[in-house]
């Protein structure tokens, strides 16, 4: 009897505790930082929620680029919870955004640390995809003595064709490219197309980058005929036509389209379709134009070398 009242007492703290995690995550979602900071560093240490908590207090630290206190964060949050799956596949992105600008040593101390946080991430969730991703952009950018390897690469590339096949040949011909196949990448990015039609504009994108521009535009209209607010698409038409100074008309269309688009987490920011929109109007002689549309990018983003480049040219 006194073990089910002590059980009651304590049920209305573990669903605030809960409640309050879910607000700040709803909170986190909309980018609203300090309203979730509060709750989130509120949130008790001996609560069932802690790691959570810590998680999402990484999350938004990483957002901010504060890039130290969100490892700290999370190593936080994998010690309240070792079965975390997200928690350690967020600390090795954490390592290896640290790593990404720091010099050889401390490389070299991160190297083994992010690898690790990955390998666990996919031990504890083996369909977690985003890991095994970040584990194949590991082998293929750490050098040999680190654990570096195109064939491991490959490996893991495979192990995401069993779990979802489109994913797998597009990761593998990543692996290709980084290998300098392009070829042998040509084939899997037609294979992840032949299994899932919306990896078209991947397809389109390797052609782009191959300076194919035909098939690229040809790839990317098909795409946006077939669903008119393919937004992604949208802007690659436009990228495509500034790089490759072909279907000008067209292509400053679709920028100037993107531009009233509010760009999602994951789609082309308006810093770089003003910098593509720029390139459009350099090629057309416009200097003036392009110099303002350059200065937009760089405003909204100062670390865009393309546009900093060509402010430097359309200044002259």
């Amino acid at each position: 009897m006194k073990a089910l009242l002590y059980a009651v007492l304590l049920l209305p703290v573990a669903l605030f505790s809960q409640s309050s995690v879910e607000k700040a995550k709803a909170l986190y979602e909309s980018k609203k930082y300090e309203e979730a900071e509060k709750i989130l560093k509120s949130v008790g240490e001996k609560t069932v929620d802690y790691a959570a908590a810590r998680y999402y207090l990484g999350r938004i630290a990483f957002d901010k680029k504060e890039y130290d206190d969100a490892s700290d964060y999370f190593e936080e949050a994998t010690e309240a919870d070792p079965k975390g799956a997200d928690y350690f596949n967020w600390l090795g992105n954490t390592y290896g955004t640290i790593a990404r600008d720091a010099n050889m040593l401390k490389q070299g101390m991160l190297a083994p640390k992010m690898k690790k946080a990955w390998e666990t991430a996919i031990a504890l969730d083996p369909k977690n995809l985003d890991a095994r991703t970040s584990l194949i952009q590991y082998y293929l950018q750490a050098p040999g003595f680190m654990g570096g390897s195109i064939d491991k690469a490959k490996e893991v590339a495979k192990q995401i064709i069993a779990l979802n096949p489109a994913e797998g040949h597009r990761q593998l011909g990543n692996v290709y490219l980084s290998d300098k196949k392009p070829a042998e990448a040509e084939k899997e990015f037609l294979e992840a197309v032949k299994i899932n039609p919306d990896y078209i504009s991947l397809l389109a994108n390797f052609y782009t980058n191959q300076k194919q521009y035909d098939k690229a535009f040809a790839l990317f209209e098909e795409a946006i005929k077939k669903n008119p607010q393919d937004y992604t698409s949208i802007y690659q038409v436009g990228k495509t036509s500034a790089l490759s100074g072909q279907k000008l008309d067209r292509g400053e269309e679709c920028l100037k389209k993107y531009l009233t688009h509010t760009p999602m987490q994951n789609e082309p920011s308006h810093a770089g379709a003003n910098m593509r929109l720029a390139q459009i109007k350099e090629k057309r002689g416009q200097k003036a134009e392009a110099k303002k549309l350059f200065e937009t990018a760089l405003k909204l983003d100062g670390g865009l070398k393309e546009a900093k480049e060509g402010l430097e040219r359309v200044s002259k």
